[in-house]
Protein backbone atom coordinates (compact mmCIF):
# COMPACT_ATOMS: atom_id res chain seq x y z
CA UNK A 1 0.00 0.00 0.00
CA UNK A 2 1.37 3.17 -1.71
CA UNK A 3 2.50 5.85 1.37
CA UNK A 4 1.92 2.67 4.16
CA UNK A 5 5.08 0.59 4.02
CA UNK A 6 4.56 -1.10 7.95
CA UNK A 7 0.76 -1.88 6.48
CA UNK A 8 2.03 -3.70 3.19
CA UNK A 9 4.94 -5.80 5.18
CA UNK A 10 2.29 -6.68 7.97
CA UNK A 11 -0.12 -8.05 4.59
CA UNK A 12 3.24 -9.46 3.24
CA UNK A 13 4.22 -11.62 6.51
CA UNK A 14 0.17 -12.26 7.46
CA UNK A 15 0.29 -14.45 3.69
CA UNK A 16 3.23 -16.96 4.62
CA UNK A 17 2.43 -17.74 7.84
CA UNK A 18 -0.14 -20.91 8.10
CA UNK A 19 -3.60 -20.34 9.22
CA UNK A 20 -3.99 -19.57 13.14
CA UNK A 21 -5.30 -22.84 14.68
CA UNK A 22 -6.70 -21.57 17.54
CA UNK A 23 -6.51 -19.74 21.19
CA UNK A 24 -3.68 -21.59 22.32
CA UNK A 25 -1.34 -19.32 21.69
CA UNK A 26 1.95 -18.60 23.66
CA UNK A 27 -0.01 -15.77 26.16
CA UNK A 28 -2.69 -19.22 27.31
CA UNK A 29 -0.04 -21.86 27.38
CA UNK A 30 2.25 -19.21 29.72
CA UNK A 31 -0.59 -19.09 32.08
CA UNK A 32 -1.51 -22.93 31.89
CA UNK A 33 2.74 -23.35 32.45
CA UNK A 34 1.67 -21.68 36.19
CA UNK A 35 -0.25 -24.88 37.27
CA UNK A 36 1.94 -27.55 35.35
CA UNK A 37 5.50 -28.67 35.68
CA UNK A 38 7.17 -28.81 31.86
CA UNK A 39 10.58 -28.70 33.76
CA UNK A 40 11.77 -32.60 32.59
CA UNK A 41 10.46 -32.29 29.38
CA UNK A 42 11.87 -29.24 28.22
CA UNK A 43 15.57 -30.50 29.69
CA UNK A 44 15.19 -33.80 27.50
CA UNK A 45 14.48 -31.41 24.35
CA UNK A 46 17.65 -29.23 25.24
CA UNK A 47 19.77 -32.25 26.20
CA UNK A 48 18.58 -33.82 22.23
CA UNK A 49 19.42 -30.55 21.00
CA UNK A 50 15.90 -30.61 19.53
CA UNK A 51 14.67 -27.73 21.74
CA UNK A 52 12.95 -25.25 19.26
CA UNK A 53 12.44 -27.71 16.46
CA UNK A 54 8.75 -27.12 17.48
CA UNK A 55 7.78 -23.85 19.47
CA UNK A 56 7.08 -25.46 22.78
CA UNK A 57 3.93 -24.24 22.91
CA UNK A 58 2.46 -25.60 20.05
CA UNK A 59 4.74 -28.89 20.59
CA UNK A 60 2.44 -29.33 23.43
CA UNK A 61 -0.89 -28.42 22.09
CA UNK A 62 -3.08 -31.62 22.68
CA UNK A 63 -6.05 -32.19 20.62
CA UNK A 64 -8.54 -29.32 19.00
CA UNK A 65 -11.33 -30.52 20.32
CA UNK A 66 -10.02 -30.23 24.07
CA UNK A 67 -12.66 -27.36 25.08
CA UNK A 68 -15.32 -29.96 23.85
CA UNK A 69 -13.99 -32.68 25.69
CA UNK A 70 -13.80 -31.02 29.03
CA UNK A 71 -9.42 -31.45 28.58
CA UNK A 72 -6.76 -29.56 29.03
CA UNK A 73 -5.46 -27.32 26.20
CA UNK A 74 -1.60 -28.61 26.31
CA UNK A 75 -0.16 -31.85 27.45
CA UNK A 76 2.64 -33.40 28.17
CA UNK A 77 3.64 -36.79 26.43
CA UNK A 78 4.48 -39.36 29.27
CA UNK A 79 8.30 -39.86 29.94
CA UNK A 80 7.71 -43.57 28.55
CA UNK A 81 6.98 -42.04 25.12
CA UNK A 82 9.83 -39.59 24.70
CA UNK A 83 11.61 -41.85 22.91
CA UNK A 84 9.22 -41.45 19.95
CA UNK A 85 9.20 -37.59 21.01
CA UNK A 86 12.58 -37.53 19.83
CA UNK A 87 12.14 -40.05 17.17
CA UNK A 88 9.26 -37.04 15.38
CA UNK A 89 11.28 -34.12 15.76
CA UNK A 90 14.51 -35.05 14.70
CA UNK A 91 12.45 -35.83 11.55
CA UNK A 92 10.78 -32.32 11.41
CA UNK A 93 13.91 -31.34 12.08
CA UNK A 94 15.60 -32.89 9.06
CA UNK A 95 12.34 -32.35 6.93
CA UNK A 96 13.30 -28.22 7.82
CA UNK A 97 16.75 -28.96 6.87
CA UNK A 98 16.17 -29.72 3.54
CA UNK A 99 13.83 -27.91 2.80
CA UNK A 100 10.64 -29.95 2.28
CA UNK A 101 8.66 -28.74 5.54
CA UNK A 102 9.17 -25.01 5.68
CA UNK A 103 6.41 -23.13 7.07
CA UNK A 104 3.98 -24.55 9.24
CA UNK A 105 2.17 -24.95 12.82
CA UNK A 106 1.40 -27.85 14.76
CA UNK A 107 -1.98 -27.79 16.39
CA UNK A 108 -2.16 -31.10 17.79
CA UNK A 109 0.83 -33.48 19.37
CA UNK A 110 0.43 -35.82 22.45
CA UNK A 111 -3.32 -36.76 23.45
CA UNK A 112 -4.16 -39.11 26.33
CA UNK A 113 -6.55 -42.02 25.99
CA UNK A 114 -9.96 -40.25 26.67
CA UNK A 115 -9.27 -36.99 25.22
CA UNK A 116 -8.26 -38.90 21.77
CA UNK A 117 -11.85 -40.80 22.03
CA UNK A 118 -13.85 -38.29 22.53
CA UNK A 119 -12.06 -35.94 19.95
CA UNK A 120 -12.89 -38.62 17.53
CA UNK A 121 -9.21 -40.02 17.01
CA UNK A 122 -8.26 -43.29 15.72
CA UNK A 123 -7.93 -46.16 18.57
CA UNK A 124 -4.75 -47.04 18.02
CA UNK A 125 -3.65 -43.54 17.30
CA UNK A 126 0.81 -42.35 17.12
CA UNK A 127 -1.03 -39.42 19.19
CA UNK A 128 -2.16 -41.69 22.22
CA UNK A 129 1.41 -44.01 21.81
CA UNK A 130 3.93 -42.54 20.36
CA UNK A 131 4.37 -39.35 18.99
CA UNK A 132 2.46 -37.32 16.65
CA UNK A 133 2.10 -34.14 14.90
CA UNK A 134 -1.01 -32.45 13.36
CA UNK A 135 -0.04 -29.60 11.68
CA UNK A 136 -1.18 -26.78 9.05
CA UNK A 137 0.61 -25.52 6.21
CA UNK A 138 0.46 -22.42 4.59
CA UNK A 139 -2.43 -22.18 1.84
CA UNK A 140 0.51 -21.42 -0.89
CA UNK A 141 2.75 -24.10 0.51
CA UNK A 142 3.19 -26.88 -1.78
CA UNK A 143 2.88 -30.57 -0.06
CA UNK A 144 5.05 -31.90 -2.99
CA UNK A 145 8.60 -31.87 -1.34
CA UNK A 146 6.81 -33.65 1.68
CA UNK A 147 5.46 -36.24 -0.10
CA UNK A 148 8.95 -36.76 -2.17
CA UNK A 149 10.63 -37.23 1.20
CA UNK A 150 7.86 -39.79 2.51
CA UNK A 151 8.55 -41.97 -1.27
CA UNK A 152 12.35 -42.06 -0.90
CA UNK A 153 13.15 -41.68 2.29
CA UNK A 154 10.24 -42.05 4.45
CA UNK A 155 10.68 -46.00 5.09
CA UNK A 156 14.02 -45.71 7.07
CA UNK A 157 12.18 -43.14 9.39
CA UNK A 158 9.28 -45.36 9.90
CA UNK A 159 7.10 -42.50 8.80
CA UNK A 160 3.71 -42.32 8.76
CA UNK A 161 2.06 -39.21 6.58
CA UNK A 162 -1.73 -38.26 6.36
CA UNK A 163 -3.55 -35.33 5.19
CA UNK A 164 -7.12 -35.09 6.77
CA UNK A 165 -10.23 -33.30 4.92
CA UNK A 166 -9.50 -30.48 6.64
CA UNK A 167 -6.07 -29.96 4.92
CA UNK A 168 -3.95 -30.88 8.05
CA UNK A 169 -1.09 -33.13 7.65
CA UNK A 170 0.15 -35.89 10.33
CA UNK A 171 3.35 -36.85 10.76
CA UNK A 172 4.64 -39.78 13.14
CA UNK A 173 7.22 -42.33 13.19
CA UNK A 174 5.34 -44.93 13.79
CA UNK A 175 4.91 -46.91 10.92
CA UNK A 176 5.56 -46.99 7.22
CA UNK A 177 1.81 -45.91 6.13
CA UNK A 178 0.01 -43.15 3.97
CA UNK A 179 -3.49 -42.08 3.88
CA UNK A 180 -5.67 -39.18 2.94
CA UNK A 181 -9.69 -38.35 3.50
CA UNK A 182 -11.00 -41.54 3.84
CA UNK A 183 -8.47 -43.13 6.03
CA UNK A 184 -7.42 -44.93 3.29
CA UNK A 185 -3.73 -45.24 0.96
CA UNK A 186 -6.29 -44.88 -2.02
CA UNK A 187 -7.18 -41.25 -1.14
CA UNK A 188 -3.67 -40.55 0.41
CA UNK A 189 -2.15 -37.01 -1.57
CA UNK A 190 1.25 -38.92 -1.69
CA UNK A 191 1.31 -42.73 -3.48
CA UNK A 192 3.67 -45.23 -2.83
CA UNK A 193 6.30 -45.37 -5.92
CA UNK A 194 6.06 -48.04 -8.38
CA UNK A 195 9.06 -50.80 -7.62
CA UNK A 196 11.39 -50.36 -10.61
CA UNK A 197 11.54 -53.14 -13.15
Amino acid sequence: MKGYPGIALFAGLLSVLPAHADERDLWSFAQWTGSHDTRAFREMLVQARLYGVVPLYQLLRSASDWRLCNAEPFAVAPPDQWPAVRSTLHLLKTLGEQQRLKTYEVVSAYRNPTLNRCAGGARDSAHTRAFAVDLLLPAWADPRPLCEFWQTQGQAWNMGLGRYPSGRIHIDTAGYRTWGGDLSADSSFCPRLAPSS
